[in-house]
Formats: structure tokens, C-alpha cells, sequence
């Protein structure tokens, strides 16, 4: 082969099965009244599929655990002390496009009004870990920006107290907390796991399966109502609503998270999550 193509004796041909058109997508977002609006905490999951499939556990689940959040919020009247923007992105499976125009979008002061983004993409995966964005880089050797490591304090704290195992993963640049990260804007956030496999040692403190994909159905078809551990959604969205109103109602910036008021705690116990339903 190496002196076919020297001489230039061999052939190749390649066939391209594609779709090129032009698509329109939206963001959605929404944030409360109250709050202020210079400590915006905010909260997203990315409301798209791949093609290949109907993406119930990516991102059905960080979806819909934060829009439940949202509109328990709402049912309580509770009242934040910091603004909390929800934002439900488009076209996160083609690049992030959705949160990246987001961001492009922003001003210098509208990027420094954001104290946080806290992200949860995929947090019902079947064969699930219950993993935490290393906000201080300890773990992975990949830091977020000044004050992740306190978002990513919160959680830990929060499944020490309640006696659940976590683990670090890596901001990797794979989902929408990329574009805050790139200007600077503190993150964290939750996540289950996708292709990669669950190793023994994993096995051992989470249940279910080593050997086998976090989510055997990443980016398939078969990511449907049977691609989902309610467990995983239970506390991780648990975790979720325990941070959101951590971080709504401290009178602190990120970095000295741990001044938040007892009001911060006391809301956050009233979000408690059941199968597929919030709680009072």
C-alpha cells in the first residue's frame, strides 16, 4: 500500500450519507422577581437530544429536576435573597450552541452579575455514580474559575450529611458550563455518568453493575422511560435544590459560601425529592 500511494496507484472513495440544513432553536429562561440582581445564581440543563434517540435520561432528567425545583419554588413563595435565573438550553448536542450564545451575548456587567453556574446534565443514569464537578482541581487536575471549589464544597457537604458516597469528575469541557467557565464565571454541578465504564471499586460503594456503561444507552435509541434510575434522580436532585437555595439565599459571595444564612437551610429542607415528585 505504502508504494502504491507513492506512485499514486491507489484509489479511494468516500460516500457521505448527510442532512445539511439550517435549524432554529431557542433557550428558555426564567428567573425570579426578588433577589438581588448583581448575585444571579444560575441554574441550567440542556433541553435537547441527539437524533439518534429521545434523550429521557440526557437530558430529560437535569431538565426536568430543575424545572420541578423551579415550580416548587414558585408553589412556596419563596422569597431568595439572590436572584435565581433557570435556563433550559438548546442545541447543547451540536457544540453548546445554546449557552455559548448565551454567553457571547452578555455584557461585561451582566458577566460579572452571574455569581455562579450550577449545571446538571444527566443525573438518572441506570448504572449511576453520583459525581461532583472538581471544582478545585484536586482530584482531576482541572480547576473552574475562583470559587468553584467552594460550589463544589457545597455538595460534598451536603451528601457527607446525608451518608452518600461521591466522586470527583473533570470539567471537561463536555456540557453547557463551558461558556461560563471561558469568561470566568464560577461553576459546578452534578452528574451520573454516560459511556464510560463503571469500574469494580465503584461497584462496590454504588450497586449495580462494573463492567457496564453508567448509561448503557448513551446516545442511542433505547434512552428512553426505561433508561433511568429513579434513586439516582431522588438524590441527586436532592442535592440540586440543596445547593440552589444555598447559594439563593447566602448574603455571601461564592467564595464564603459557608455564611449562608440558616434561612438557606431551613428552604432547602422543604425541596425534598420522591421518585418523580418534589415534596413539601
Amino acid at each position: 500500500m505504502g508504494d502504491d500511494l507513492a506512485v499514486g496507484g491507489a484509489q479511494a472513495r468516500l460516500v457521505v450519507d448527510a442532512i445539511s440544513e439550517v435549524r432554529t432553536t431557542e433557550n428558555v429562561i426564567a428567573q425570579t422577581q426578588g433577589g438581588r440582581s448583581d448575585r444571579v445564581v444560575l441554574v441550567g440543563a440542556h433541553l435537547d437530544s441527539v437524533s439518534e434517540g429521545p434523550g429521557i435520561q440526557d437530558n430529560g432528567s437535569g431538565s426536568a429536576g430543575i424545572l420541578e425545583i423551579a415550580l416548587k419554588m414558585a408553589a412556596l413563595g419563596t422569597e431568595p435573597r439572590n436572584k435565581v435565573r433557570f435556563a433550559w438550553w438548546g442545541a447543547e448536542e451540536a457544540g453548546l450552541l445554546g449557552s455559548q450564545y448565551y454567553v457571547d451575548q452578555l455584557t461585561p456587567r451582566e458577566i460579572k452579575n452571574i455569581a455562579l453556574n450550577l449545571n446538571f446534565d444527566m443525573i438518572g443514569s441506570p448504572n449511576f455514580v453520583r459525581f461532583v464537578y472538581d471544582g478545585d482541581g484536586d482530584a482531576t487536575g482541572t480547576a473552574g474559575p475562583n470559587g468553584s471549589g467552594n460550589i463544589e464544597q457545597v455538595f460534598l457537604d451536603y451528601f457527607t450529611g446525608q451518608d452518600l458516597a461521591s466522586d470527583p469528575t473533570a470539567f471537561d469541557g463536555r456540557s453547557d458550563y463551558g461558556p461560563f467557565i471561558g469568561v470566568g464565571i464560577p461553576a459546578g454541578g452534578l452528574f451520573t455518568g454516560a459511556e464510560d465504564i463503571k469500574t469494580a471499586e465503584e461497584a462496590a460503594i454504588y450497586g449495580e453493575t462494573a463492567g457496564v456503561a453508567y448509561d448503557p444507552c448513551y446516545h442511542l435509541a433505547c434512552d428512553t422511560v426505561d433508561n433511568f434510575s429513579f434513586e439516582a434522580l431522588d438524590q441527586m436532585s436532592d442535592a440540586a435544590a440543596h445547593a440552589i437555595l444555598t447559594f439563593a439565599m447566602t448574603t455571601s459571595s461564592v467564595n464564603g459560601t459557608d455564611k449562608g444564612s440558616d434561612k438557606a437551610m431551613k428552604s432547602a429542607e422543604t425541596l425534598e425529592y420522591q421518585g418523580n415528585k418534589l415534596r413539601r
